[in-house]
């Protein structure tokens, strides 16, 4: 499973891209994305079943499961 970004609600502050261990989250048409082919959703990385990116956006459902 993996995890998108609602561009309407996404305000590009960036702060989500630097913690994702895969490198999924990357700039696009101003905003942020999450390529799906690459997201774990942090499967083994950091506090286990809580994507980075969604402690890291401060806007509610902007990141959600693709």
């Amino acid at each position: 499973m993996a995890l998108q970004i609602i561009r309407e609600l996404c305000t590009a502050c960036g702060d989500c891209e630097p913690l994702c261990p895969t490198q999924s989250i990357s700039a696009w048409k101003g905003v942020y994305r999450i390529d799906a082919n690459t997201c774990s959703e942090c499967e083994g990385d950091g506090e286990p079943g809580v994507p980075q990116c969604l402690d890291a956006c401060m806007e509610e459902d902007c990141i959600v499961p693709a």
